[in-house]
């Protein structure tokens, strides 16, 4: 592997930095699979049945444990995730093992059992969102923020196949949050940066690296937090993280945090075994001491500004008239949630956080939020995608039980057999997990999966 020049250079004398372990780990081929399960989807069995299918590389996957993650999981080898209707239903998440540290960073920097206002400002496609989600309360609210447009809308397709409801996507620069003085208990900025972290997995990133690109990611970082620390609280905790090595985009912005903001570094707790670098304010992954690519962390607790934000009552969406209530009880459970409405949409918001999700629609350009629930057309509900994923379904929707070869067709929007006897609108499912909506006619049926995410390849 023929590093940038300057490269190894550039990495001498850093914390945890051997050139010879690190120049063998990358010309080792070795490629680390990990995915992290859906508490909210809980599987009996990881890995599924359904990964052991021809397109898999082995026959036999065994996982281990990420032990910075409890449900983080490596995999033994990589198999076609694209042909694993468990993956499509939302049940795991491929996602790096070193980036699910956040998990440390979260558990032992607040308390995730009260309720808590968490901002992830640079999320798609979703991994760290989706694992956010999973670790706070249900009381709590989510921001997951994308700044290019193209790109929160894969952003928000994750958010839904994961099951949120208490999620808002929003499509901003961070400083339009400028306005929301105080808000936030905990900001999450992976920062865009010059991806040396990832030359193992991604060797094209080689060709895009150099130190002046260092240096220009270094102050877009530094714009980046200036505008977005306003939005943090007194108290409230900013997490911090890259997948680059260099130290200007890594310890060198730790500093600036606390020379030139007010912000404490906050430590944490790790295991030796862990094989982790405690670097400056941060800490470090390196391929050849941890299973996992390139990743740096540092976590810090604002100690001035605005205590909190004061959320007032505002211009308010529609509430569901009682005809659209009446026609969305018989497909979600409803309690604790607000029903919403905006032209013929029906959306479900948490209850507790109606105030705020109306003062996020106000002030940011909202991609999704809540659970879009479906189309009110002459007093009853066309149901969408993000019902069937969602986890708040009402019990008795009819399901349809499809085997292997049906679900794959299914998420192919290809023909296939089905018998039903019943017919009208039913769950498509697999192994018990809903996948999306069919609605079975007298002599035919109609595949409702949408089209911009159906499996284009073939087995």
């Amino acid at each position: 592997m023929n590093f940038p020049p300057g490269f190894l250079e550039q990495l001498t004398g850093i914390s945890g930095f051997s050139k010879d372990a690190f120049v063998a780990a990358h010309a080792s081929g070795l490629s680390v699979t990990s995915v992290r399960l859906n508490p909210q989807k809980p599987l009996p069995v990881f890995p599924p049945a359904s990964l052991k299918i021809p397109e898999a590389i082995s026959s036999d996957l065994t996982t281990a444990p990420i032990p910075w993650c409890d449900t983080g999981f490596y995999l033994s080898e990589r198999p076609s995730f694209t042909f694993d209707p468990l993956f499509h239903a939302g049940t795991y998440y491929v996602q790096e093992a070193s980036s699910m540290f956040l998990e440390q960073a979260m558990k032992q920097s607040v308390d995730v059992a009260v309720p808590l206002k968490v901002l992830d400002l640079c999320a798609a496609p979703g991994g760290k969102s989706t694992h956010l989600q999973s670790l706070i309360s249900k009381e709590s609210m989510l921001v997951s923020n994308e700044v290019i447009r193209a790109r929160s809308y894969i952003l928000r397709d994750n958010i839904i196949k994961w099951g949120c409801e208490n999620v808002v996507v929003t499509n901003n620069d961070p400083r339009d949050f400028a306005e929301l003085e105080g808000y936030f208990d905990v900001v999450v900025a992976d920062a865009p940066c010059s991806g040396s972290g990832l030359f193992r997995k991604e060797p094209e990133a080689m060709e895009e690296w150099s130190e002046n690109n260092v240096q220009l990611c270094a102050q877009r970082q530094q714009r980046i937090l200036a505008d977005i620390l306003p939005a943090l609280k007194n108290g409230g905790v900013l997490i911090y993280s890259t997948c680059s090595y260099s130290v200007e985009e890594d310890e060198a912005i730790g500093n600036w945090l606390t020379n030139e903001h007010a912000m404490q570094p906050l430590q944490l707790s790790i295991e030796p075994e862990w094989g982790l670098i405690e670097s400056g304010n941060g800490y470090r992954f390196w391929p050849d001491r941890v299973k996992g690519e390139g990743f740096f962390l540092a976590c810090f607790q604002k100690t001035d500004g605005q205590d909190s934000y004061k959320v007032k009552p505002g211009k308010q969406m529609r509430l569901a008239a009682k005809e659209a209530s009446a026609a969305v009880k018989p497909w979600m459970n409803i309690t604790g949630k607000e029903l919403i409405m905006h032209e013929q949409t029906v959306y479900a918001w948490p209850e507790k956080s109606v105030l705020d999700f109306h003062l996020l629609l106000e002030k940011l350009r909202v991609v999704y939020s809540g659970v879009r629930v479906g189309e009110l057309i002459r007093e009853k509900l066309v149901p969408e995608h993000a019902l069937a994923m969602s986890t708040c379904l009402a019990g008795h929707v009819v399901r349809l039980q499809l085997s292997l070869d049906q679900a794959i067709a299914f998420l192919q929007k290809k023909e296939f057999e089905l018998e039903s006897r019943q017919k009208g609108w039913q769950l498509a499912t697999y192994e018990g997990f809903p996948l999306g909506w069919i609605n079975v006619l007298p002599n035919r049926f109609n595949n409702y999966y949408p089209k911009e995410l159906r499996i284009l390849k073939e087995k």
